[in-house]
């Protein structure tokens, strides 16, 4: 399978990276800074470039079967100005399957279901900013043709591959506190073969 990794070079992206190609995947990475990806792999193909620019998208998909995109806020409005860029050349190219990684700020609130997580006092966080950014990536794919899902952890340290944890649609588990980079990573992962939960946020935590 010939997967599209955005977000090659932060901490759960490039995890993504080591899993696909642990597993005999062709991966395609678009980023800015090429040198921060220290893997040596005929099977890796590193385009060095920018989400935000439309070409450099175009180049990216070219003979992909699936996008997975670990991108970070940072501070920024990337994560929803390039969705639609993305979703753009998926459709254009007739690419259907999208996973990204979200945030569990982005989960129905179980005290208030009528708001999500981060709106209601469920979310513990004093800044809401990263959270409304995935929330307006969470309403572009809605309105897509994709068939798209949306890994949202909680807490995340860095730490080994459990490979045991809890998963729940559209809500964060009960009681649910953290998750590490590495389960979050293979649990993402692994969405590249499952129709398990399309068009659906996913809750993970321990």
């Amino acid at each position: 399978m010939n997967i599209l990794i955005l977000g090659a070079t932060g901490r759960v992206g490039s995890q993504i990276v080591t899993y696909s190609l642990q597993n005999k995947h062709h991966v395609t990475a678009l980023v800015r800074t090429p040198e921060k990806i220290q893997i040596n792999s005929g099977n890796l193909t590193i385009i060095q470039g920018n989400v935000l620019n439309k070409k450099d998208i175009v180049r990216a998909m070219h003979g992909i079967d699936v996008v997975i995109s670990a991108l970070n806020t940072d501070g920024t409005t990337t994560l929803s100005e390039s969705i639609s860029l993305i979703i753009q050349e998926m459709e254009n190219k007739g690419i259907q399957r999208i996973i990204t990684v979200g945030t569990a700020g982005i989960l129905q609130s179980r005290t208030n279901p009528k708001l999500l997580r981060y709106q209601s006092s469920e979310s513990k966080r004093k800044s809401t900013r990263a959270a409304e950014e995935h929330h307006k990536v969470y309403d572009i794919l809605k309105k897509s043709t994709l068939d798209w899902t949306i890994v949202c952890p909680t807490y995340l340290p860095d730490g080994e591959r459990e490979g045991q944890y809890r998963i729940d649609r559209n809500f964060l588990p009960e009681g649910g506190v953290k998750i590490s980079v590495s389960d979050t990573a293979e649990f993402t992962y692994r969405q590249i073969e499952s129709t398990d939960y399309l068009q659906l946020r996913v809750g993970i935590a321990y």
